[in-house]
């Protein structure tokens, strides 16, 4: 298998200027008038052709950017918005996006720190498109189950209103200029892909790859957070305003999107020796602080952010040709482990708020 290079953006060099000398002055100037113009023609000449053969250079790649990235660029991921779902194959980080979700983020919040989450399983897993899970004995609108589930722990409710979108008047949106096919408007918030319709203010999360939402029966109120999924294939943005989006997963997804496929009935599970157990869904503010993963995700408010679009935009090197486009769900914010040895320095913002 060949290895793909990393990715550059098109190298955009300006023509080099002809110098070109006068034919009918260097004919009829006389020899001594003029000394120096054949060795500044001879040093022009000779600069251009050092031009000429110097190799271009190429603009920053987005690894480049991101590596180059200073410390004030990102932003550290809050311990009560962080969730750590151990699986047999490893651990989940998915942090939790209370600005969109707020009862949903709370609720989801009180099942974590009660141990609702913990032995439950991986319910569904169906083939570019969710990885689910929650209580296998849950309430069942197609198979008639009822009555058999978990109870809910102290603090937690099982009734939530639905939270498909917010107002757009003061979000803190950096505004995405690329054609989006689903919205009108788009760009990210917290690092989060953001959806926006401004004649009836209101803003949403997308349904890009890693998408974490409430799964939800017929009712639009039927969720609560107690079953979750995260989207593992092509973006499902046709979801969008029509589950309530609750976060998106930081790391792990090969977790997720490499489990086994489930059947025919929309990727569930057929036997319950298929299911993946859930050994553990922790909030990591509820653990001791030498526990907690310390997260950073590189802000889309800033200089680097849009620097960074614009490498993916314009790619040159091993591609052949460039899109010049991107849009929410291909400009996925990048997200590191916190280095021990830096210290934050403002950088100007690039937001624009809406």
């Amino acid at each position: 298998m060949k290895t793909l290079p990393l990715l550059a953006v098109l190298a955009l060099s300006a023509p080099l200027l002809s110098i070109a000398a006068d034919a009918s002055t260097a004919a009829t100037a006389p020899a001594a008038a003029k000394p120096a113009a054949p060795a500044k023609a001879a040093r022009a000449a000779t600069a251009q052709q050092a031009a000429s053969a110097a190799p271009a250079r190429q603009p920053p790649t987005s690894a480049d950017i991101i590596a180059t990235a200073p410390a004030s660029a990102w932003r550290d991921v809050a311990p009560e918005n962080l969730l750590l779902m151990t699986l047999p194959q490893g651990e989940v980080l998915i942090e939790l996006a209370p600005r969109f979700a707020p009862r949903h983020v709370d609720n989801i919040r009180a099942l974590a720190r009660g141990g609702y989450y913990d032995g439950l399983a991986i319910l569904r897993v169906q083939d570019n498109y969710v990885t689910q899970w929650g209580d296998p004995k849950a309430d069942d609108e197609d198979t008639g189950l009822k009555g058999q589930g978990k109870p809910f722990p102290a603090g937690a409710t099982t009734q939530v209103p639905a939270e498909f979108s917010i107002p757009l008047k003061g979000l803190p949106l950096t505004v995405l200029p690329d054609i989006d096919g689903w919205a009108p408007r788009t760009g990210h918030v917290d690092g989060f892909p953001v959806a926006a319709e401004p004649k009836a203010n209101r803003a949403w999360l997308a349904h890009c790859y890693a998408t974490v939402g409430a799964g939800r029966g017929n009712a639009v109120d039927s969720s609560t957070g107690a079953e979750l999924y995260a989207v593992i294939g092509h973006a499902p943005r046709g979801l969008d305003l029509n589950i309530t989006v609750v976060g998106r997963v930081l790391k792990g997804m090969e977790f997720l999107a490499a489990l086994p496929r489930g059947g025919a009935r929309m990727g569930f599970y057929d036997k319950p020796e298929q299911r993946v157990v859930i050994e553990r869904v922790a909030l990591a503010a509820a653990l001791p602080p030498d526990q907690r993963p310390s997260l950073q995700v590189l802000r889309t408010d800033t200089p680097t952010w849009q620097e960074l679009l614009e490498a993916r935009r314009h790619r040159g090197g091993w591609f052949v040709h460039s899109p010049e486009h991107t849009e929410i769900c291909s400009a996925s914010a990048p997200m590191r482990i916190k280095p021990t040895d830096v210290k934050l320095e403002r950088t100007p913002s690039a937001v624009q708020r809406q």
